[in-house]
């Protein structure tokens, strides 16, 4: 699957630059949230679904013979991003669906990035998954995409300066790198984008 990536024309990348050095120098009023629109990886399965094309059959994914001759395959495609995930290694299509809506939420969280402001900015469910600057959600939870989307959101808006967005998100940079971590694809993309922007190699936490 190819990742999207949204290329920022050189006059606007520098204005970018100039709001990051204002943001990096602002002292945060946590007791004034900022509200932002919902990543699409957050939203609820039917918000989610409303906005994609829903495929069910023989979706051509991997496996056996026996497997694509079974009409229980799921594809779904997110019209407005042309992300895309499947699932047909169940027997079912009922049990294919929540696999591949699953899938869908995590490569939106991994390939699709959205605005941040300046300000609080971490919602509600960031704030009850992250207490006393430690991040608690096991990577097979339904929160976790969410989590995750929000995460690499903030890390983007700080130019994947991991101590900057640690301190918008109220983590340790540890704590976040071990969230990404928990999903090879996000991992791999957090460390390609420090990389592209000269910060420190990383080591997997659990490397």
């Amino acid at each position: 699957m190819a990742r999207r990536t949204f290329v920022r024309p050189t006059g606007e990348r520098r204005r970018h630059d100039h709001q990051l050095g204002q943001q990096s120098s602002t002292v945060f009023d946590f007791e004034k949230p900022v509200s932002r629109p919902p990543h699409p990886a957050a939203l609820t399965d039917e918000e989610l679904l409303s906005q994609c094309e829903y495929i069910q059959g023989r979706t051509g994914g991997p496996g056996g013979q026996h497997r694509n001759k079974v009409s229980t395959g799921v594809e779904l495609t997110h019209l407005s991003t042309g992300v895309h995930a499947r699932a047909s290694e169940r027997r079912t299509i009922r049990e294919n669906r929540p696999v591949a809506i699953r899938r869908l939420r995590l490569a939106l969280a991994t390939e699709i990035r959205t605005p941040v402001p300046v300000g609080d900015i971490r919602s509600d469910l960031w704030k009850s998954r992250c207490r006393d600057g430690r991040i608690v959600c096991n990577p097979s939870h339904h929160d976790y995409p969410s989590l995750l989307a929000e995460a690499l959101d903030v890390l983007e808006a700080c130019h994947w300066d991991s101590m900057k967005a640690s301190s918008r998100m109220c983590c340790t940079a540890s704590q976040l790198h071990k969230l990404i971590a928990r999903h090879p694809p996000a991992w791999t993309l957090l460390v390609r984008r420090r990389a592209e922007w000269g910060h420190s190699p990383l080591k997997s936490p659990g490397g």
